[in-house]
């Protein structure tokens, strides 16, 4: 079933999933009517990154057999644009439309797109030996965020443009698995390696927004976050077999029946002895829990994951190191998922 899938990355708009293996790499198209279609298919030995730039024909890529070696790549032409080599492994390469970024253990490398020149070296960074970093597509909030800590959870936002260190947000006390950025880039998610607890900052002045419970007792690794276009829903993967779906509403605003129900009730109460409480058994039932799930059908094996809304729908792809790639349809009014479609890459 599985030939060996090596790295899988969605687009910035998910409107196209790469896909690396030992001996090819492959591109596909998801349209607006769920269809899944492979575009191209190239031999290429050891795939270990791919990253496309939006529904260009511009794609970066890093071998595993020369792991210190950026490709960029015109791959309708089938031409090399340009090769860069850094001092160690790149461990991970994020584009939008003005920045590419690569990020090695200990430093990152911010690229002018247009002509590819350096721009800036941020050296001496935290110990981040998988590579972890998330790139805004946004024009008018354009950071990077990276681990501002290898022992505790910071965020460091660093601004693309005007090339300078933003805030550091303190968000978890253990260090970070995963972070997203939504595509205002206003708002960042990110999971500790406990993976029992999600949070979303504000990149530009640090204020916790929300803050959700994905379990109390079963600790988790948070494989891949992502937010819905419209910024009002966060989906979260993980080693378990459940991916969560958050809502992003502000009590206040949350609809008349659920402010009416016990829980609400039992919330209000809560808050006026909350003080008196142990902080862990405050937090645990202050949290948000998930709006909706969905029992994957990559279970036990590492996914990615996307959000898109196609014709007024907002879809859920999920796609396996398994070669397994589901759509899920989330009905957004009855706080549930429905499958609309599981295609397995392999067969």
């Amino acid at each position: 079933m599985n030939v060996g899938i090596l790295t899988l990355s969605f687009n910035q708009d998910c409107t196209s999933l790469a896909m690396g293996t030992p001996t090819t790499y492959s591109l596909f198209t998801i349209s607006q009517d769920n269809k899944i279609d492979e575009i191209h298919n190239c031999a290429y030995a050891e795939i270990s990154t791919i990253e496309r730039l939006f529904s260009s024909s511009l794609i970066a890529v890093v071998s595993s057999q020369a792991p210190r070696k950026l490709k960029v790549c015109h791959f309708i032409k089938g031409a090399e644009i340009l090769s860069y080599s850094f001092a160690n492994t790149i461990l991970a390469v994020k584009l939008n439309r003005s920045r590419l970024v690569v990020c090695l253990e200990d430093s990152i490398y911010i690229h002018n797109m247009r002509d590819m020149k350096l721009l800036h070296t941020i050296r001496e960074i935290p110990s981040n030996r998988d590579g972890l970093c998330t790139l805004s597509i946004s024009d008018e909030n354009p950071y990077l965020a990276y681990p501002g800590s290898s022992i505790t959870g910071e965020i460091q936002i660093f601004d693309t443009v005007n090339l300078k260190p933003g805030i550091l947000i303190a968000a978890h006390e253990s260090p970070l698995a995963a972070m997203a950025f939504d595509m205002t880039g206003a708002k960042i998610a990110t999971a500790s390696n406990k993976g029992t607890v999600i949070r979303i900052h504000s990149s530009i002045d640090g204020l916790c927004l929300f803050e959700f419970r994905r379990g109390v007792r079963r600790v988790a690794t948070i494989y891949s976050l992502a937010f819905s276009p419209d910024s009002m829903y966060l989906a979260a993967s993980s080693n378990t077999e459940t991916i969560h779906i958050f809502r992003l509403v502000n009590h206040t605003e949350k609809p008349p029946e659920v402010a009416s129900s016990w829980m609400g009730s039992f919330a209000r109460m809560f808050g006026d002895m909350a003080s008196y409480l142990p902080k862990h058994t405050t937090e645990v039932l202050t949290q948000d829990r998930a709006f909706a799930s969905v029992h994957s059908q990559s279970a036990g094996t590492k996914t990615t994951i996307a959000m898109n809304i196609f014709n007024k729908t907002l879809k859920l792809f999920v796609a396996g190191y398994d070669g397994v790639l589901s759509v899920y349809e989330v009905n957004t009014n009855e706080a549930n998922t429905q499958p609309i479609i599981t295609n397995d890459r392999q067969n």
